[in-house]
């Protein structure tokens, strides 16, 4: 096995890791399905943590390049007709979970970019915090506080 291999299958047998599946949507464009998984080599259960539209991928495919970089693998592996799940180790799974979820609803591009900014700023474990804060019972008020925190008024250029 090669070194990148090896430390690809030693953190996903340290029980938590994520996994991102490719939806393919029209014109070679893509959405994602981001999923949490636990157990054995990731395997054992996945829980789904945010699904993304193709346009609502394309806005934010600099991090999911950068995830799927930290994670140990070549950007090539986002392709538009991939079928197999790509793992990604804990850290990188929960930032780009956290991106994802902060910019879903909003519309504005400049929005979006401080949003990714702002979560790329963050440490780790300020990410983990966020992340259990947007996964939780309150999610719908975490996830507001979040924008609100990062880019100020929470009702601007986000839809409902």
């Amino acid at each position: 096995m090669s070194p990148a291999a090896n430390k690809r299958a030693a953190v996903s047998d340290n029980g938590r890791a994520f996994r991102l599946n490719i939806l393919p949507a029209s014109n070679e464009t893509y959405g994602l399905a981001l999923e949490e998984t636990y157990g054995q080599n990731g395997h054992t259960l996945a829980t789904g943590v945010i699904t993304t539209t193709a346009i609502q991928t394309t806005r934010v495919i600099d991090t999911v390049v950068t995830a799927v970089r930290n994670a140990r693998h070549q950007p090539s592996i986002l392709a538009f007709s991939r079928k197999k799940p790509i793992p990604l180790d804990e850290p990188s799974g929960v930032r780009l979970a956290l991106i994802l979820i902060a910019t879903q609803p909003v519309t504005k591009h400049d929005r979006v970019r401080a949003l990714v900014a702002g979560i790329n700023a963050m440490s780790v474990e300020e990410s983990y915090y966020w992340y259990a804060k947007c996964l939780g019972s309150e999610a719908s008020n975490a996830r507001k506080a979040l924008r609100t925190l990062i880019v100020g008024d929470a009702h601007r250029g986000v839809r409902g």
